[in-house]
């Protein structure tokens, strides 16, 4: 193997000697492999940054997995769940779940002098993971809410809910609210009480205080979503101090999220809980994680592509190493060099190349991730991706992957060319002038 490594570390030069189209062949391999690695470890880690950005913004706003009843009714009036402590604490005892918090929506309406806009109203207790709000707070502060013991069972039913809400920038761009201002809001009641009756149903009026201002750049959340106290849905609703709108899951792996519903909708029926059903957060955003599927196949055709545009640059700088030293070939079999000898020193030289361009690619993309994330330097429009900027993600596995998966494919690419040896004869060889 040292007369192989000698030989291949003294022939084959780059574009400076011998004028050959070797030299230059061999720089546009390596600058292709570079190329190829950059752009794939690009792709890669772009698509995963994606998808990260996107399904964490969509279960830090809600939930891995909800549990809720399974009676359908309007979004004002949705069926509640009562809370069952044993439930409650053998769902959050379920391998993987990580945390488990309580949850009700009521649909309204907000009145400005202006005009009147739709949302809905999602009610939290202090016990729900307000981590991803906080990470979205553009303006003011998250609003004060109610510990969940506060309003247990044991507690002064009469408790006054806090009135601070936290909207979104959309919400507050399209009404012209700011941190501090009154938000007069109007629910609907359904029913034929009282003298509020309008068209077969009723409403009541609450008067909110905006605390603070929240942008995910998701159309979904921010059209629609106001954050307030879990007490204020109650009250509204004319429900116990134990119902609530459901239960939500987070849990340690995304990728276990089927495994984890079937893992609860078991503990449901352990619990005889036939009334309640439980659902994944792709289930309530299809068409987000839909898009998100079909980034994968794009994201397929380009390392595909990559590939073949690496092989084909290696393959050809050894085929045309191959016949530019032909007659050098020939002299090697003539003093006793067999054809496996010659086949290692092109492939270790090759190997070279492919190393050196594999080198390069991990370098340029790398310090492209890294400036990326730092600064933020390529921008997005926020209304189409929901994110203001391209995010990345830098797991060395990509690039450990990426960088063994283009040598592997290369080296065996090369095995073709390199089984052209065999056929040169060092009789025609070593005469040709």
């Amino acid at each position: 193997m040292k007369f192989e490594r000698f030989i291949a570390g003294r022939f084959m030069p780059r574009s400076k000697d011998g004028g050959g189209f070797s030299g230059p062949l061999s720089v546009i391999a390596v600058a292709s492999i570079a190329l190829g690695v950059v752009v794939m470890v690009m792709a890669v880690s772009i698509l995963r940054g994606f998808q990260g950005e996107i399904a964490s913004k969509v279960v830090g706003f809600g939930s891995h997995l909800t549990v809720s009843n399974y009676t359908v009714n309007p979004a004002y009036q949705e069926n509640p769940v009562t809370l069952s402590p044993t439930l409650a604490d053998d769902l959050r005892s379920l391998p993987g779940v990580k945390h488990l918090q309580t949850f009700a929506t009521k649909g309204g309406m907000v009145k400005t002098k202006e005009q009147i806009y739709g949302i809905l109203f999602r009610g939290l207790s202090a016990d729900y993971d307000s981590s991803f709000f906080h990470q979205n707070l553009v303006e003011g502060r998250l609003p004060k809410l109610l510990e969940h013991s506060e309003y247990s069972d044991d507690s002064d039913s009469d408790i006054k809910p806090s009135n601070e809400v936290l909207i979104s920038l959309t919400i507050s761009n399209k009404l012209g609210l700011k941190v501090g201002d009154k938000m007069r809001t109007y629910f609907w009641q359904g029913g034929t009480a009282g003298s509020n009756a309008v068209a077969g149903g009723t409403y009541r009026s609450r008067a909110f205080i905006v605390s603070g201002i929240y942008n995910t750049d998701l159309p979904e959340v921010d059209e629609l979503y106001v954050i307030g106290d879990l007490r204020q849905v109650q009250k509204l609703n004319d429900w116990n101090d134990t119902d609530v709108g459901g239960y939500e899951l987070l849990v340690d792996d995304f990728d276990q999220l089927e495994e984890m519903r079937f893992q609860a909708l078991d503990l449901l029926t352990v619990h005889n809980r036939y009334d309640l059903s439980v659902h994944t957060i792709k289930e309530a955003y299809p068409a987000l994680f839909a898009w998100l599927d079909l980034l994968n196949s794009n994201i397929t055709l380009i390392l595909v592509i990559m590939s073949i545009v690496c092989t084909v640059a290696i393959v050809s700088a050894l085929l045309i190493m191959i016949f530019e030293k032909s007659r050098t070939i020939g002299i090697l079999k003539a003093l006793g060099a067999n054809n496996a000898s010659i086949r290692r020193i092109f492939i270790l030289k090759a190997s070279r190349l492919i190393l050196e361009g594999i080198a390069i690619g991990i370098v340029l993309s790398g310090t492209l991730c890294f400036v990326q994330s730092k600064w933020q330097v390529i921008k997005l429009d926020a209304e189409s991706y929901h994110m203001s900027h391209v995010p990345v993600d830098t797991d060395p596995w990509i690039f450990l992957l990426i960088s063994v998966s283009t040598a592997v494919i290369c080296l065996l690419a090369l095995l073709l060319p390199a089984a052209y040896i065999s056929r040169i004869s060092p009789a025609k060889t070593i005469n040709v002038e």
